[in-house]
């Protein structure tokens, strides 16, 4: 297996291992915020699936998906039309409880999987001198390979706080 084939993989197993996390979820208990919590469960697939299209824009050079994302002002996001406001799940956003805002929980794991599928893909299209070209991500500049390992690293763990909201609110383990 080579580089690219690796890391693709890699990004592509955060689809399994994170829907693990989501059983017992559903359309009500997914933008359910604890207070002790951050954030809630379609904040959490819309923001790991906005950071892998950021990611996938570097590597392939294609923008957002209009289907997915749109770009208002942190409360344009539509649950009857199934997409995110890019504003709402941005890093430092502060996700609401509004059913209004984000997209069902079906429609919120496809969007987060497309995500996935778009990165995996563009890592298997990239060349060996893009994947080591550095990149500017926050105050650092680091190789785009190695930001893709990051992503792997972000979805497991946001994941982790999909396990915090599952015993804050009771729910069953997912190893019962």
């Amino acid at each position: 297996m080579n580089r690219r084939d690796l890391l693709a993989e890699a990004v592509l197993s955060t689809k399994a291992l994170s829907s693990r996390y989501l059983a017992g979820f559903n359309d009500v208990t997914a933008v359910r915020q604890t207070p002790d919590l951050p954030n809630h469960v379609a904040w959490l697939l819309g923001h790991c699936a906005l950071t892998m299209h950021r990611v996938s824009e570097k590597l392939d050079g294609q923008g957002l998906p209009p289907a997915d994302f749109i770009t208002g002002d942190g409360h344009s996001g539509s649950r009857d039309k199934g997409y995110f406001d890019c504003e709402a799940v941005a890093f430092a956003s502060q996700p609401q409880e509004r059913h209004d805002r984000f997209p069902k929980l079906e429609r919120s794991v496809e969007i987060f999987n497309a995500a996935c599928d778009r990165l995996a893909t563009a890592v298997r299209g990239a060349d060996e001198i893009k994947l080591d070209t550095p990149v500017r991500w926050g105050n650092a500049e680091i190789p785009l390979w190695q930001l893709v390992i990051r992503m792997v690293f972000h979805n497991g763990f946001h994941t982790g706080q999909a396990a915090d909201l599952r015993r804050a609110l009771g729910f069953k383990s997912i190893f019962a």
